[in-house]
């Protein structure tokens, strides 16, 4: 009995130790039943997190679609700025060609206007010497055609007065020697006259033409030369001219070349210049010009040769402002450009019966007179030229600032 109560008894503290020991196990099964749970919770968690990443992903894709339309603007920049560029170029060659076709329009205008404008073509530069005798030979023939009425621009009757008058016109025009012999040799009309002479009355005539002394000296001194070696008779012979006082071979030319009719070359200072510009020669020493030049024409030709350059370097290729515009030699002519190329201002440059003006001499050749030309006025006139036919306007009663023939 007491084995069975004991065993009774037992039971419950069985059941209590069993329970006990249970309450553990169920703790734990609840723990690993709970485990689960918050596994499956922070699962649940984890794949809402999962789950909630595309969101987010959604989102940031959504809030980077600003930041790639930025790329895209960014990128866009270039096109735009190509664009801009594109546009710029469009219409600078859209100016470009505008100016162009301005260019263009006034080109044809100006060449409608003034089609003689046009550059003419120089003569090569280094030209054979056979090249060179054929271009001045042209130059002399065109301006032969230009000046048909060429002639010496001293007045003169006799080999006596030219000689004397090529001596008075060193540093001074033609014109002004010829308005002041006339009472010269109004005076003295010989050379016995002249050497016989007060030299203060002579000084007196001569002060006009300036270095009037020395003139005097000169003209005086060569008259008696004339008087007491020659019988008072010009020799036509060049060493017998150059023996005189104050004759040089270039007063020598002038006298052989235009009171005998014996063939020289006159080197003054218009010649010197333009045989020069011509680049017929570079010698400056006015003995080596005359050989130089000698060798390209022939000897028939030297008297008018120095009459057609001395026309036209005191007509037209001045040594300031050569007319360039109005010129008939320019195709053949090295230093085309030098001077004024616009034909209607070129023309308003030009000088005696090419601008309308009064020519050097008092009493001019008859040709000369039916081409055109005008006498000048004689000393201490004021008669005004008549219109110019290029200029419209009076011409000037006295001669260009040009000096003499030498």
């Amino acid at each position: 009995m007491r084995k069975t109560v004991s065993a009774e008894k037992s039971v419950p503290a069985k059941k209590t130790a069993v329970a006990k020991k249970a309450a553990p196990v169920e703790k734990t099964v609840a723990a690993k039943k709970a485990t689960p749970a918050k596994k499956s919770a922070s699962g649940k968690k984890t794949t809402a997190v999962k789950k909630a990443t595309p969101v987010r992903k959604a989102a940031a894709v959504k809030k980077s679609v600003p930041v790639k339309k930025s790329a895209v603007a960014k990128k866009a920049t270039p096109v735009k700025k190509t664009l801009a560029v594109k546009k710029t170029l469009a219409v600078k060659k859209s100016a470009a060609v505008k100016k162009s076709a301005a260019v263009k329009k006034s080109a044809v205008v100006k060449k409608a206007v003034a089609p003689e404008r046009v550059a003419p073509a120089r003569p090569p530069r280094n030209e054979s010497h056979t090249a060179l005798v054929r271009r001045a030979r042209r130059i002399d023939r065109e301006l032969a055609e230009v000046y048909p009425y060429a002639h010496p621009e001293l007045d003169f009757e006799n080999p006596f007065q030219l000689v004397v008058a090529t001596v008075l016109s060193a540093q001074t025009t033609d014109l002004r020697v010829n308005q002041t012999t006339p009472a010269l040799f109004a005076k003295y009309p010989t050379p016995e006259d002249l050497a016989a002479a007060n030299p203060e009355e002579v000084e007196e005539i001569l002060r006009p033409t300036g270095f009037f002394r020395a003139k005097t000296k000169s003209v005086m001194g060569l008259s008696k030369a004339l008087r007491d070696d020659f019988g008072g008779e010009v020799p036509g012979r060049l060493e017998d001219l150059v023996k005189l006082p104050g004759v040089g071979r270039k007063t020598a030319f002038v006298v052989l070349g235009n009171a005998f009719g014996r063939p020289g070359i006159t080197v003054d200072t218009h010649f010197q210049r333009l045989v020069r510009r011509w680049e017929w020669t570079a010698e400056k020493e006015p003995d080596k010009i005359e050989r130089a030049i000698g060798e390209l024409f022939p000897k028939t030709d030297w008297t008018m040769l120095s009459h057609h350059v001395i026309f036209h370097g005191r007509r037209i290729c001045h040594a300031r402002k050569p007319a360039c515009g109005a010129c008939p030699i320019a195709p053949l002519c090295p230093a085309y450009g030098e001077g004024e190329t616009d034909p209607e201002k070129a023309k308003k440059l030009l000088k005696y019966e090419k601008g309308g003006f009064p020519g050097q001499r008092l009493n001019p050749p008859q040709s000369y007179l039916d081409a055109g030309g005008i006498p000048a006025p004689p000393l201490g006139a004021t008669t005004a030229a008549p219109a110019s036919p290029s200029t419209g306007t009076a011409g000037p009663a006295t001669d260009s600032p040009s000096r003499g023939t030498g």
